[in-house]
Parts: C-alpha cells; structure tokens; sequence
C-alpha cells in the first residue's frame, strides 16, 4: 500500500491540494491499481505475439471538402463579425499578443 508521503509527493506533482479524507482515498484506489497492475506483471506472456491493432482497419479517412451543413451558420457568422468592434475579410481583428 501506499504511504501517506506518497500520496502527498503524487498530489504535489499534479499540484492537487487533497483533504485527508480524500488523501485516504486516493492511497486505497491508488494502491489498489497498483496490486492490479503487479498481478498483470505476473501473467507469463512469453508466446504470446504482440497485438498491436483490433480491428484490422488502416487508416480509414476521407477527403476534406468544404461545405455548408448548417443552413444558418453563413447568417450566424455574419451577426457575429457584424458585432465585433473590428474586422478584416470576413476575420475578426484582434489584438495583438505576440511580439515580432
């Protein structure tokens, strides 16, 4: 099982701040998948092929083509850049965050 300094240098590094209650938790269910994972380390794999994929698809995709398949977008994004206090080509202009 996992100590309570444990637990706490865990939380730290994913900058959580934990009640005791919840620490006791955490170390119960962390522990518990770490008992998990020794016994899957126990498990003799040695004829056993390396399965790297399920379901025998590859790389299924498709053509990117632009299209309108929202009948009220074209009028949604002309409100929307009609109400910014600044636009160019149909954009709206912002202010600059980055230095050159």
């Amino acid at each position: 099982m996992l100590t309570d300094a444990e637990v706490e240098k865990i939380a730290a590094l994913a900058r959580l701040t934990l009640k005791d209650d919840e620490k006791e938790r955490l170390k119960k269910d962390m522990s518990s998948i770490l008992d998990y994972v020794e016994t899957l380390n126990k498990v003799d794999t040695s004829g056993v092929e390396p399965l790297y994929q399920t379901t025998g698809l590859v790389n299924a995709t498709r053509t990117d083509e632009p299209r309108n398949e929202f009948p009220m977008s074209e009028k949604l994004n002309e409100l929307l850049i009609g109400q910014a206090p600044q636009t160019k080509d149909r954009f709206i202009k912002v202010p600059s965050i980055l230095k050159k």
